[in-house]
């Protein structure tokens, strides 16, 4: 049984309209998120902020609003691709939406889908709306007209159209009330032709009943465009004009006015006065192709093109007469989705291939020529499309399996997203964490670096902090803050030295401040103000480090002593001093906060960390850190710390490393090291602050590098969950008055004060490529991710189309090396797959390099020659991180994919055929590919995956087939079983032993089951579907992991999904003992929780292709829904485990539990 949940929701705009939500004063913008409805407002500094979320069951395939006869805010038509729709409004008692007009289209769908890029649309008035869903049909439905029913939507029926294939359509503003509807249309499937015409759409006085659509007798206008390549249509609408028109008899003579229709083409612009029937025409100077628009007023429209360029398109006008028609480029932005002009100067530009954009717009004629028309103040991030995806696991890079924790969390690993179309594309690293929100700015612009944080009680007690000092290389400066969260700067505190580097300040008990300097130590009674002891080091000795606890200090003096002086009694007793200089130096030292009389040392020379005991200062137990002779790694941090509870495990000991790495042991009772794992954060040593929980008895410990992370224990594991700290440098709790909980953070530039929510969510970082990151693969060897990207780009008006192969550096996140670009001369090369893999090089040791399938894209203006189409390419990596080239292989079929089989066997899916081939280096630049043996799948392989000798084939029309390799005098291709249903694959991967998880391009995923233990040869041939569900949204990659869980986990996760809308899921399988209980509570959970338009989550989830249809989701668990349970009132919750058997709080934890992992 399989269970799928979102780590990342859908985040690309497919919808977006400004609309009339919470009153008729506020406008507000709607978006809609593949299954989500949101409303957007703005906030009082300008930009958008997120107000309300509407769940639905469907996936959205269209949104418009309707405005009720003398209403005050607007309705919100929704419908799905499912056919239903119903409409929302917003209900100022419940704060919430509120569903109406549900309904849903229960006829055979036997007809083709339209083509058309307005799937509805509705008239000026707001209340009809027609919707373009078959060839050939159009379905009407209008608001009612009385005050009884003026929010319920009438059907008026489907309409047969001679025009089948619509381009575009819209209504025009008219002057008689009755609507107005143009279509642009070509006259076949092939024809290279555009053609206009309008319709009344109702044929009686009072609207209400449905025009017949006759081509010969009810078309108002009929025109031929001379641009073939039309696709949209904006109506303009009419304005007052001094002298009133008249309709002409000789429309010849005629002069057009505003009112009318502007048919936009690829050269060219049409206007027409659907009045007078009057044209005129534009030509534009470059060639493009439109995709969206908005109204400015009325003879200013914005017009986005393909390329990801935004226009403005300006009617010329004498006086209401249109004169002509003038194109301006105005800036670039996102290839649009959706434009809606906000009002007040702004424009937001909504996107499904990269992020969505609010801008600022300065379009007055007074302009300055060098000051932009756009200027961008907000992004809303979007991460689809994803194309491909990578995974790193974060939290298990290399040691022993038996430590304790560290089990599978979303946190712990970090996916790498090749993200965007085109220009927009890029790379996207995402983890699960957690955030910090600011709450106040200290200090900003420091003009020197921060070397240290310090929080200090002031006053005698146990209360809160208030005291701040800030340590730098060559002063301290001390803050205090009030209850109020007022702060002042002190010249002089209680004896501080304020004229040197403080490298350690904390509160004892007794009411004792110490302070411990590069030159000394100070111990101070914070009540009086009066210094109570001093220690100096001898011969004016410098002190490197310092580590203290409520009764030991331990000191490095010139990085060849170590110092442990006693603070108890508030005293400063020297307990013992030692010289190392002959043996090591010291990099690190710590006191243990919750172990008396116990610290560590980290070696400088040696590499090693020792837990030592504070009154000998002699190691109890000790452990080299480095791997090999040649390893230089040097322990530069350590704590020892009670991170997971007691009665799980001891305490933990955690060690930053110079290189970046986090390695972790478990330390016994008697101080033993097990159990060591290590953690990749960065390429620098992390700094580990220790952040007290439960009253210091367990701590939590924030890691400043590149990668910043916040490592806590929960139930029986450590997590690392990613931080939105990428620039802080040093951080301190701070729990005071007026901050409660609150720590400082110190960056290079300011000091703030944050607040940690511990909520996991994503966060994501991006590096823009400008480019489409098609396919990508990591090195952990090289510690390099390789990107196949394409490039597509407008040169004088011809579309360039370019692929390359690079390199970008897994940790700090930039590119590395030289590009390869694939460049040939007679056509276009792009990448189709790119793997990692060890093979053999010339002297058969294993060595690291890329594989890349290439396919010809052959010039019109060329004829290809040759029966190649396409390569296989294999990379090396120098020392310099450039790509080399040391096989080209040519082969007769587009490479669409590639695996690899026993360390030397390349695995290709080329057009028709899956190959396989041994690869063989001849020298470092030079190789061989040959042939052993190759299959032919149904029609094209789209994806392939490999276990062992097994190979899964994605098919493009037939789902999958599974073929192994049978190696021997001749090799073989032998198909062993094969999924018989027809499926149009796009991803495919392994989860466990005989079960392989498939996805399809209508949004399905199959959970298929090879019986390899059946009887009968048939049977075995035969793969079976075990689980299936609709995802709703497609899926292009699907990642396998193999991670560990715990005994009694009821989840194993197995695989990592990314799909065309942004949307990142977990896939896992359920344990046995699970599957009956979890299965019970989700159809009570689908019967109770309900979501907007009422639709059933049976018939949401349920498998459906052009074959077949289910009727509700087969042995598949909906992460999504079964987390819903938490937001339900404690009486609903009750409902829902009424006859389950567990308990409701028992129910609460397995929830709990289900969402922890993600």
């Amino acid at each position: 049984m399989a269970y799928i949940a979102p780590i990342h929701r859908p985040s690309s705009v497919d919808h977006a309209l400004l609309a009339n939500v919470y009153s008729e004063e506020e406008q507000s913008l709607v978006l809609s998120r593949t299954n989500r409805v949101e409303v957007w407002r703005p906030s009082p500094d300008g930009l958008l902020s997120q107000a309300h979320t509407t769940n639905v069951n469907g996936t959205i395939a269209m949104l418009q609003k309707l405005r009720p006869k003398d209403a005050e805010t607007d309705l919100l038509f929704v419908g799905t691709d499912r056919f239903e729709y119903f409409t929302l409004y917003w209900n100022p008692e419940t704060s919430q939406m509120e569903t109406t007009n549900a309904t849903r289209d229960p006829g055979e769908h036997f007809m083709r889908n339209s083509q058309s890029l307005d799937r509805a649309i509705v008239d000026p008035s707001g209340r009809f709306i027609a919707m373009h869903l078959w060839e050939g049909v159009m379905t009407i439905a209008r608001l009612g007209t009385r005050k009884t029913n003026a929010a319920q939507l009438d059907w008026m029926g489907q309409i047969r159209l001679a025009e089948l294939f619509i381009k575009a359509s819209t209504f025009l503003h008219n002057e008689t009330g009755h609507p107005t509807v143009a279509f642009l249309y070509q006259t076949s499937a092939n024809a290279q032709d555009s053609k206009l015409a309008t319709y009344r759409l109702t044929s009686d006085d009072r609207n209400t009943v449905a025009s017949e659509f006759n081509a010969q007798k009810h078309r108002i206008i009929d025109i031929t465009i001379a641009d073939a390549g039309a696709n949209m249509l904006i109506p303009v609408r009419k304005v007052e004009e001094e002298v009133k028109r008249h309709n002409f008899r000789n429309t010849g003579s005629a002069k057009p006015h505003l009112g009318g229709v502007i048919v936009v083409g690829e050269t060219r612009l049409l206007y027409i006065d659907d009045v007078t029937k009057a044209t005129v025409e534009s030509k534009l100077d470059k060639a493009s192709i439109f995709v969206k628009w908005a109204e400015y007023n009325v003879q200013t429209y914005f017009l986005a093109d393909d390329y990801g360029s935004l226009h403005l398109l300006t009617i010329n006008t004498d006086g209401a007469e249109v004169k002509g028609m003038v194109l301006t480029k105005i800036g670039v932005t996102s290839r649009a989705s959706e434009l809606v002009y906000l009002g007040n100067e702004m424009l937001f530009v909504a996107s499904h291939h990269g992020d969505s954009r609010l801008f600022q717009l300065d379009l007055s004629a007074d302009k300055p020529a060098d000051k932009p028309f756009l200027t961008l103040i907000q992004t809303i991030s979007n991460i689809g499309p994803i194309m491909d995806f990578a995974v790193m696991d974060m939290g298990n890079r290399g040691g022993e399996d038996s430590q304790l924790g560290n089990e599978y969390s979303s946190g712990q690993a970090r996916i790498v997203c090749g993200s965007g179309v085109y220009k927009d594309g890029s790379l996207r690293s995402v983890r699960s964490g957690v955030g910090l929100e600011d709450v106040g700015l200290l200090l900003e612009d420091l003009g020197q670096h921060v070397r240290g944080v310090f929080s200090l009680r002031g006053a005698v007690g146990e209360g809160k902090m208030d005291t701040l000092a800030v340590s730098f290389l060559t002063e301290t400066r001390v803050f205090k803050f009030d209850s109020e969260g007022g702060v002042e700067e002190v010249g002089d505190f209680m004896g501080f030295g304020l004229d040197c580097q403080t490298l350690l300040a904390r509160n004892l008990g007794g009411g004792m401040i110490l302070q411990v300097t590069t030159r000394g130590v100070v111990l101070i009674d914070a009540e009086s103000g009066v210094t109570v002891a001093t220690w100096v080091p001898r011969d004016e000795n410098t002190i490197i480090n310092a580590s203290a606890n409520g009764e030991w200090l331990l000191l490095s003096v010139e990085g060849t002593g170590l110092v442990s002086i006693s603070t108890a009694g508030n005293e400063l007793r020297l307990v013992k001093e030692k010289d190392i200089s002959q043996q090591d130096q010291v990099a690190c030292i710590h006191v243990a906060p919750q172990l008396q009389g116990i610290g560590v040392v980290g070696f400088w020379t040696s590499g090693t960390v020792s837990i030592i005991d504070l009154n000998t200062l002699e190691p109890m137990h000790g452990e080299s850190l480095r791997q090999s002779q040649d390893d230089a790694s040097i322990p530069r941090e350590v704590v020892l710390v009670q991170v997971a509870s007691p009665k799980v495990s001891g305490p933990t000991l955690f060690i930053a490393m110079e290189d970046g790495h986090v390695v972790t042991f478990n330390i016994s009772a008697d101080f033993e090291f097990s159990g060591k794992k290590q953690v990749i954060l960065g390429t620098r040593q992390a700094r580990l602050h220790l952040l007290p929980q439960d009253n210091d008895s367990i701590y939590s410990i924030l890691a400043t590098t590149e990668h910043p992370s916040l490592i806590y224990g929960e139930e029986n594991r450590i997590v690392y969950s990613a931080v939105t700290a990428e620039e802080a440098m040093f951080i301190c709790p701070f729990d005071t008055e007026a901050f409660p909980d609150s720590i400082i953070v110190a960056t290079d530039t300011q000091i703030k004060i944050s607040k940690i929510d511990r909520t996991r969510r994503t966060h994501v970082r991006e590096l823009p490529m400008g480019e489409m990151v098609r396919r990508i693969a990591y090195s952990p060897k090289e510690k390099v991710f390789g990107l196949g990207c394409i490039k597509r780009s407008l040169v004088d008006g011809d579309e360039v189309v370019q692929s390359s192969f690079r390199l970008v550096d897994e940790v700090i996140f930039q590119p590395v090396g030289k590009t390869f670009q694939l460049e040939r001369t007679n056509y276009v090369e792009l990448v189709e797959a790119v793997v990692r893999a060890e093979l053999p090089d010339s002297y058969g040791n294993p060595a690291e390099r890329f594989i890349v399938g290439t396919s010809f894209l052959p010039d019109p203006d060329y004829a290809m020659t040759g029966e190649h189409r396409g390569r296989i390419l294999v990379f090396g990596i120098d020392d310099n991180k450039d790509p080399y080239l040391i096989l080209s292989h040519l082969t007769k079929g587009v490479c669409r994919c590639l695996e690899v089989l026993d360390g030397n066997k390349i695995v290709a899916g080329l057009a028709k055929t899956v190959a396989i081939a041994r690869y063989d280096e001849t020298s470092t630049t030079t190789a061989t590919l040959t042939r052993l043996a190759s299959y032919k799948p149904s029609t094209h392989p789209i994806q392939i995956a490999a276990q062992g000798n097994i190979i899964g084939v994605a098919d493009v029309m037939k789902s999958m087939t599974l073929v192994e390799y049978m190696p021997g005098d001749k090799d073989r291709l032998v198909e062993v079983a094969r999924h018989w249903q027809s499926a149009a694959g796009t991803a495919l991967c392994h989860v466990d032993g005989d079960d392989w998880l498939e996805a399809d391009d209508q949004g399905n995923l199959m959970m298929l089951r090879r019986n390899a233990d059946a009887v009968v040869m048939e049977d075995r041939k035969i793969m079976s579907v075990t689980a299936e569900m609709n995802l709703g949204e497609m899926v292009n990659r699907i990642r396998a992991v193999r991670v560990e869980t715990s005994r009694g986990a009821m989840v194993v996760p197995r695989a990592f999904l990314g799909t065309v809308n942004g949307g990142i899921y977990m896939f896992g399988t359920v344990a046995p003992e699970a599957q009956d209980l979890l299965l019970r509570f989700q159809e009570k959970l689908a019967r109770v929780v309900h979501t907007a338009g009422e639709i059933e989550f049976n018939c949401y989830r349920a498998f459906r292709n052009a074959e077949r249809e289910g009727s509700e989701p087969v042995r598949f668990l909906d992460g999504e829904l079964l987390e819903r349970f938490l937001d339900q009132d404690e009486a609903t919750q009750r409902e829902i485990c009424e006859g389950l058997g567990p308990s409701l709080e028992h129910m609460r934890n397995v929830v709990e539990e289900l969402r922890r992992m993600h």
